[in-house]
């Protein structure tokens, strides 16, 4: 760090419930669960471990599923849907053919399928949202998917789920038209000009079959696609009327030892979020349009991509292990950052899923000798879908500045708050981005009445290297701060160095 360095970091912050951002959407607790290395196969699905029920689930996983609140998960891709067979993964599990999945290299059994997945759903107590291959397939399919999911009975495919013993409909209400198309990594990948067409179709055939459904367009893959903007213009010129939602996606990394510009990464989560909300009410206004549109932010996290060899160098196994990542505790800190800029952006990003929710970069880690354990970006993301309730407040701070390589200047200190009315809590979560200093917090809360601080909990610390792993499950968990005071009406406390902190305040009570 450069600029500022030698401060003392400092936020002076004015809340008021009056000033509201949006109601917290649970949607923007999600998760992904895809067809790759061993999220499924390994994962949520261990058919012999000892933690696993009659249908293969593993119940250590789905406990820590559940731990983590997760309110939606993303299935079954991700880059494996575009060359998926639906088909496949229905029925009995001993007729169902092995396949090649093109995506990974891998070789898919498909013993864990659509009806597995909603079964797995309802124990997990989360909405589903599925995907729709338009790769290497297209309209039909997706509206043969649909009426076998949705469809009550007294047709072909509905009775074809009817007879693999689903009874009732699904009532799948989130669908992707497809994933990444703008790719050329991705099969099937195509221009924006195609791609929207296609999907704008599928939109309307989609809901001939069922209105109440709700539907998410492909936006760009990344920020740094080259036809980033201009694709989801394109897009969106067709799709507008048809759909509810466009994507975004986005991974991220600390580039070599630059760690000033990664603690700052949520200012370009920030600013991709900002650029396609700009793209989309272009489309709305040169549609002379009144409708909104939402984005779903259903692909996110951290990834070490430049230590990934790519997918061509695979080798076609059954569930071979890719891309597990472990996590530190300073990616906990960025992650926690970053599940700030979601909150932040709640008027406009109405979905978001963390990918991938078991193994393949994921929160939670399984091995089929051990009980599975908790990453430590578990920590951040548990706490805030906890904890994150009622409106995101809009939040007025003073901070000193720092400069960065990529993103230029940033605070120091970032802040975001949420305010429940039914309960009167408070929830106020902060980054500290100083590499030697805590940062003292002046949080102006008279607007609130008598408030105490039921908690103020942090992750970070000396060793920002340190992580969890299977021999020592718990090393890495959230921290108990003290020192803080409430004094008319403001808050003071302090953030150690490099730190993500939750600072819960409820009434005082009677």
């Amino acid at each position: 760090m450069t600029r500022k360095e030698t401060l003392l970091p400092t936020a002076q912050v004015t809340l008021d419930p009056a000033f509201r951002i949006a109601p917290v959407g649970r949607r923007l607790f999600g998760s992904f669960v895809e067809h790759m290395g061993r999220c499924v196969y390994g994962g949520i699905h261990e058919p012999g471990h000892s933690e696993a029920d009659v249908d293969g689930n593993r119940l250590d996983v789905l406990k820590l599923v559940r731990d983590l609140g997760v309110s939606v998960v993303r299935y079954p891709g991700g880059n494996f849907v575009s060359g998926y067979r639906w088909e496949d993964g229905v029925g009995p599990v001993g007729n169902r053919p092995r396949r090649l999945d093109l995506a990974w290299r891998s070789i898919e059994t498909n013993a864990f399928g659509l009806n597995e997945f909603m079964a797995w759903s309802k124990l997990a107590k989360l909405e589903p949202m599925l995907a729709v291959n338009l790769g290497t397939r297209g309209i039909q399919e997706a509206c043969d998917l649909l009426e076998y999911t949705n469809h009550p009975g007294g047709t072909r495919l509905s009775d074809l789920r009817r007879a693999h013993g689903v009874a009732e409909p699904h009532n799948v209400r989130l669908w992707c038209l497809g994933n990444e198309m703008d790719g050329p990594w991705q099969i099937g990948h195509t221009t924006a000009d195609a791609y929207g067409r296609l999907a704008a179709e599928t939109a309307k055939a989609m809901r001939q079959v069922d209105p109440t459904i709700e539907l998410v367009a492909c936006g760009s893959s990344n920020a740094d696609m080259p036809t980033f903007g201009s694709w989801e213009a394109t897009v969106l010129d067709h799709t507008f009327e048809h759909v509810d939602y466009i994507s975004l996606h986005a991974y991220y990394e600390q580039n070599g030892d630059d760690r000033a510009s990664f603690l700052a990464t949520a200012a370009g989560m920030d600013r991709f979020i900002e650029g396609i909300v700009a793209t989309a009410d272009h489309v709305a206004a040169k549609k002379k349009s009144r409708k909104r549109l939402m984005l779903s932010f259903d692909e996110w996290n951290l990834w070490q991509q430049s230590r990934f060899g790519g997918h061509t160098n695979l080798s076609w196994e059954q569930a071979p292990r890719l891309i597990e990542d472990t996590y530190t505790v300073q990616d906990a800190v960025v992650f926690g950052s970053l599940l700030m800029s979601l909150l932040r952006h709640a008027d406009r990003v109405a979905i978001a899923c963390l990918a991938q929710l078991v193994n393949v970069i994921g929160p939670i880690r399984a091995e089929s000798d051990r009980p599975a354990w908790a990453q430590t970006i578990f920590h951040p993301f548990a706490l805030t879908a906890q904890h994150a309730r009622g409106d995101v407040l809009r939040v007025a701070t003073t901070t000193d500045l720092y400069d960065t390589a990529e993103h230029g200047a940033v605070p120091l200190v970032d802040v975001v708050a949420t305010h429940d009315s039914e309960s009167g809590q408070v929830t106020v979560f902060a980054i500290n981005r100083h590499t030697n200093e805590p940062a003292r917090l002046d949080i102006d809360l008279r607007a609130f009445g008598d408030l105490v601080v039921a908690e103020h909990l942090y992750l970070g610390g000396d060793d920002l290297d340190a992580a969890n792993s299977i021999e020592t499950p718990e090393r890495i968990a959230p921290v108990r701060a003290t020192g803080h005071t409430i004094d008319g009406g403001h808050l003071r406390a302090s953030a150690p160095p490099v730190t993500w902190n939750m600072l819960r305040l409820v009434p005082r009570p009677a």
